[in-house]
C-alpha cells in the first residue's frame, strides 16, 4: 500500500500540477460542480460520490489555504485529462494536495528563486492554447472562469502555476543526490521473497534503417529567399507576429506568434544552432535565415531581461521534389533486396546505409528511452511500433514503410525483430537496468516519507471538518 500511494502522488501530478494548460479547452469540467450537499458516506469514500459544495477552507499548510473547492477543482481537472479515478478515494486526493501545498511552503522556506518570467511565459502560452483550440478572444475566457478582469485572470493562473513550479523545485531538491550503488541494488534484489519477484513481460529488441529523401540546393535557396523576404518586410515595419502566424510551419508556437517558451542562457533547452543566434541578437532585432535539422529559420528577439530572452522565430521546411522521394524509395527498396537475398546482414546494411545517425552504428538497433537499454516490452510498446513490427517473424525484414517525423515530412524504413525475450522471472543478470530502476524508485519514496515526516513535524497544519476522519499514510493530523 505504501507504494502504491507514493506512485498514485507521482501519477497524479504527472497528469496535472494545477495547470490550466495541460486541460486546454476541456478545462470546461473544472467549474462544473454541482451545489448540493454531499449525501451522507462512509469514511474515505471513492471519487466518484457527489461532490462537496465548494464553500470552505478544509486545511491550512503554513503558509497556505486549502480550501474545499481546490479539491473539486483538483478532480475536475483529472476527470477533463481523462484519468482514470475509479478506486481513488477522496481522501487520498486531498492527502496529494496537502502535500503540493507543504512542497510549496518549504520550497519558500528554502529560498527556491522563482523564474518570473518562465511563470509569466507559462501562462501566456496556456492562455494562447485556450483561445486558439476554443477559437475565441480573452474576454470570453475572463467571463468563462467568472472573473473580473483579464488581470485577476492572469493573477490566478500565474499563483497556481508558481506553486506548482515551486512544489516541483522542492521535489526536485529532495531527490537531488539520490543514486543506488550496485551492491544497492544487489542488497534490493535479494531482499524481495523469491515467491514475491516481479515478472517482466515478452520483449523485444528491435532495429531499423531509415532513407531520407535529399532536399535540393534549389529548394534549400528558394527557402532562404522568403525568409528573407520576412525578414527584409519586419524590419520595414510588417509585424513578425503576423508573418509567423500565416506562414510558419512550427505548428507549436505558430498560433503564439511565433513565441516559444523564455530561454534562458544558463539553461536554453533548444538546439546549438538555434540559441548561438538568439543569444547573439540585440532587442528588437530579425536573424538572418539558418538551418537546423528542423528546417530554416528567422529569430525576431523581443525582450532580454538578465538571463532571460523572449524570442519567436519562423520555421520553413524545403519541399522535397518527387524525383528526390522516388530516388529514396528506390534506394531502400534495393537495400532490402541485399538483405533478402543473403548479399548483407541488417545491421551491415544499417552501417553502411541508413541515414539515422542515432541507430546506424548500433546496427540499427533502437534504444528504449524509457528503459535506456535495447529491450521493448511488448505490453508496453509505441502502438505505432508495435503495428509496424506486428507479425514480423524473429530475423524477418520488413516491408518498405512510408513514416515520417516533427524533422522529416517523409522517410522510409525498414524495420525488424532481431531478439525476443518471453515472459519470466527478474533475472538479476538479464534485467540488471529494471532492476536499477526499482531499486531507486524504493530508494526515493524512503527519502520522501522521511522528509515528509520531519516537515509536517515542523510545520504548522490544521486540517478541518470531515477531513480529520481520513486515513492518511502521512501525519497530518500530528498524532504521533
Amino acid at each position: 500500500m505504501q507504494l502504491r500511494t507514493i506512485n498514485l502522488k507521482f501519477i497524479i501530478k504527472a497528469v496535472c500540477i494545477y495547470c490550466f494548460a495541460f486541460v486546454g479547452i476541456q478545462v470546461q469540467a473544472q467549474e462544473i460542480i454541482p451545489d448540493e450537499v454531499t449525501p451522507e458516506k462512509p469514511k474515505d469514500t471513492v471519487i466518484n460520490a457527489t461532490r462537496l459544495k465548494a464553500d470552505g477552507v478544509a486545511a491550512v499548510v503554513g503558509d497556505f489555504i486549502v480550501l474545499e473547492s481546490d479539491l473539486n477543482r483538483e478532480i475536475a481537472q483529472l476527470e477533463a485529462q481523462g484519468a482514470d479515478l475509479s478506486g481513488i478515494t477522496r481522501c487520498e486526493l486531498f492527502g496529494s494536495l496537502l502535500e503540493d501545498k507543504l512542497y510549496a511552503h518549504q520550497a519558500i522556506q528554502d529560498s527556491v528563486i522563482v523564474n518570473e518570467l518562465y511563470i509569466q511565459s507559462m501562462v501566456e502560452q496556456q492562455i494562447q492554447g485556450i483561445l486558439a483550440q476554443a477559437q475565441q478572444d480573452i474576454n470570453w475566457l475572463v467571463k468563462y472562469y467568472k472573473k473580473e478582469s483579464e488581470q485577476q485572470l492572469r493573477d490566478e493562473m500565474f499563483e497556481i502555476n508558481k506553486n506548482g513550479y515551486l512544489a516541483q523545485e522542492m521535489r526536485k531538491k529532495i531527490f537531488e543526490g539520490i543514486d543506488v550503488t550496485p551492491e544497492e541494488i544487489r542488497t534490493f534484489f535479494n531482499d524481495i521473497p523469491k515467491d514475491q519477484r516481479p515478472t517482466f513481460g515478452t520483449e523485444l529488441k528491435v532495429a531499423q534503417i531509415v532513407v531520407i529523401p535529399k532536399v535540393t540546393e534549389e529548394a534549400k535557396q528558394k527557402v532562404i529567399d522568403r525568409l528573407n523576404g520576412f525578414k527584409k518586410e519586419v524590419e520595414n515595419g510588417s509585424s513578425f507576429i503576423t508573418k509567423a502566424l500565416f506562414y510558419s510551419e512550427d505548428g507549436g508556437s505558430k498560433n503564439n506568434g511565433g513565441l516559444l517558451p523564455t530561454m534562458n542562457r544558463k539553461n536554453p533547452q533548444m538546439v546549438k544552432e538555434f540559441r548561438d543566434v538568439a543569444f547573439n541578437l540585440q532587442e528588437g532585432e530579425v536573424s538572418e535565415p539558418f538551418e537546423t535539422d528542423f528546417g530554416y529559420h528567422i529569430i525576431y528577439l523581443e525582450k532580454i531581461r538578465g538571463q532571460d530572452y523572449e524570442v519567436r522565430h519562423i520555421l520553413l521546411r524545403p519541399e522535397l521534389s518527387q524525383e528526390a522521394i522516388q530516388e529514396a524509395k528506390d534506394k531502400i527498396d534495393e537495400i532490402r533486396e541485399k538483405i533478402v537475398d543473403g548479399s548483407v546482414t541488417f545491421a551491415e546494411a544499417a552501417r553502411e546505409f541508413s541515414d539515422e545517425e542515432e541507430t546506424k552504428y548500433e546496427g540499427g538497433r533502437l534504444m528504449n528511452p524509457v528503459t535506456q537499454d535495447f529491450n521493448f516490452e511488448l505490453a508496453k510498446m509505441d502502438t505505432e511500433m508495435y503495428t509496424q513490427i506486428q507479425g514480423l517473424k524473429d530475423g524477418e525484414v520488413s516491408e518498405v514503410i512510408q513514416d515520417e517525423d516533427r524533422i522529416n515530412s517523409i522517410k522510409f524504413k525498414l524495420m525488424m525483430v532481431t531478439d525476443r525475450i518471453n515472459d519470466h522471472e527478474a533475472d538479476f543478470a538479464k534485467d540488471y537496468l529494471k532492476i536499477k530502476n526499482l531499486a531507486l524508485q524504493d530508494k526515493q519514496v524512503k527519502a520522501v516519507e522521511k522528509w515528509q515526516e520531519e516537515t509536517i513535524r515542523n510545520t504548522y497544519i490544521k486540517i478541518n471538518g470531515e477531513y480529520r476522519d481520513c486515513e492518511y499514510q502521512s501525519d497530518w493530523l500530528k498524532t504521533e
